[in-house]
């Protein structure tokens, strides 16, 4: 059975989609999947043992998204079901223009005239991987409810000592961004049972040279600083060998849900009953119940960013510890 997966373009969000495509594999054992995502998407999932193919969407790049999107569905041909976890409606158009009868997506405007099951989710009721999960359910009868963990098949760097990852960013924006000193405080405090690595995309080695800089001068000197040179596989690598992860919400964190890895995750704006790390029982989440959060903006509103910070490194290296002792 040949099955078309439209991801989302944010890794975390990929990661989070992946009890889905867990659970499409096991409802259809005879699965061979095609993914179509963002560059980070498809480096993230291209390792699925039921991957038949990984593309990359480009069709943004064309100065006709339209006619790209029509030459990349009929590139792809007829699948027996496809399913997009996107809400855009170059996402619908993809599935339709394939020809494929089956196509699920979450009920938009679009979707809903362009493709043949198109369910309504309350997406604020649950956890994101629950809303994937029920998406790529539709019309499976004997689903028994059940979402099981994150999960990625790529496999894990062995650290030679427990090790301790740091990453300090969030691609959504600085309002989710905790404090470098302050991770590089908690790193500091943990150091002693700890090497400490500094994980970042490109876009983060600025974040990650401040961490450093602070380790520096707290007289850490077991770490090294990976920010802007691992690609995402190595990335998923290096947090699947942690022995512990330290993180806002971000992808990374995610990541470590997949692997199981403990974690330890600041959350200030965002919806956290919706991001948590699903299903991996050694993550944590630090937060404060402040009555102008979860305002999900990228710049706090108010100016104050209270949420993040009121949490201190000595709140978040007491749950490190109590984690794993």
């Amino acid at each position: 059975m040949r099955i078309l997966i439209i991801l989302p373009n944010w890794l975390g969000d990929t990661v989070m989609a992946t009890p889905a495509i867990e659970l499409l594999a096991k409802y259809h054992p005879n699965a061979k999947f095609t993914f179509v995502g963002s560059y980070v998407s498809i480096q993230a999932i291209k390792y699925h043992p039921l991957c038949e193919k990984a593309i990359v969407d480009e069709t943004k790049k064309s100065s006709s998204r339209l006619f790209a999107t029509y030459k990349l569905a009929k590139k792809l041909g007829k699948f027996n079901l496809a399913l997009t976890f996107r809400k855009q409606i170059h996402s619908s158009l993809l599935l339709r223009f394939t020809g494929t009868v089956v196509c699920l997506a979450q009920k938009t405007w679009h979707s809903m005239f362009l493709l043949s099951h198109t369910p309504k989710i309350d997406i604020y009721a649950q956890h994101l991987a629950r809303t994937y999960a029920k998406l790529a359910m539709t019309n499976v009868n004997d689903w028994d409810e059940q979402t099981p963990p994150s999960k990625l098949y790529i496999q894990a760097i062995k650290f030679d000592k427990p090790t301790l990852g740091i990453n300090g960013g969030a691609a959504f924006g600085g309002a989710k961004q905790w404090y470098p000193e302050r991770f590089a405080q908690v790193g500091a405090n943990l150091s002693d049972k700890y090497d400490i690595v500094i994980l970042g995309a490109p876009n983060e080695i600025d974040i990650a040279n401040e961490i450093e800089q602070k380790l520096i001068s707290l007289g850490v000197k077991n770490y090294v600083n990976l920010a802007g040179e691992t690609d995402v596989k190595e990335l998923c690598a290096n947090i699947a060998g942690c022995s512990l992860m330290l993180c806002n919400d971000s992808g990374p964190m995610h990541i470590a849900a997949a692997y199981q890895t403990p974690t330890v995750a600041v959350i200030g704006p965002t919806e956290f009953k919706q991001t948590y790390p699903w299903e991996n029982p050694k993550g944590k989440i630090v937060r404060l119940n402040l009555e102008c959060s979860p305002c999900v903006k990228r710049v706090c509103p108010l100016g104050h960013h209270d949420c993040m910070n009121k949490i201190t490194s000595d709140e978040v290296t007491k749950v490190a510890k109590e984690l794993n002792s």
